[in-house]
């Protein structure tokens, strides 16, 4: 199995940038897909960005393209969501994710799910 565990959330103005760290634990991490969602309050929870479990490909939804970056580190077992040019329609609970596969842009995909980080994006 595997945890994870979010940090990096918070506050900032509109046009300013944020990094967000999933810390994940368990073994075989390497082979694990990672990502992040994000849900704001009424709305339906969003694939944001994924990494296949080698780092060869990324993905990113449309809204977020440009603007975020998502890395891995397989050595210390953390995956990077770097947040450039935040809008305030960015505003939501972000969540780490992992699924046993090559690639995961679903939800049905997703094996595991961290508790989430607060991200607010300020006019």
């Amino acid at each position: 199995q595997v945890q994870l565990v979010e940090s990096g959330g918070g506050l900032v103005q509109a046009g300013g940038s944020l990094r967000l760290s999933c810390a994940a634990s368990g073994r075989t991490f390497s082979h694990y897909a990672m990502g992040w969602f994000r849900q704001a309050p009424g709305k339906e929870r969003e694939f944001v960005a994924g990494i296949s479990y080698n780092g060869g490909d990324t993905y990113y939804a449309d809204s977020v393209k440009g603007r975020f970056t998502i890395s891995r580190d397989n050595a210390k077992n953390t995956v990077i969501l770097q947040m450039n040019s935040l809008k305030p329609e960015d505003t939501a609970v972000y969540y780490c994710t992992a699924a046993a596969t090559l690639i995961a842009t679903m939800s049905s995909s997703i094996d595991y799910w961290g508790q989430g980080t607060q991200v607010t994006v300020s006019s």
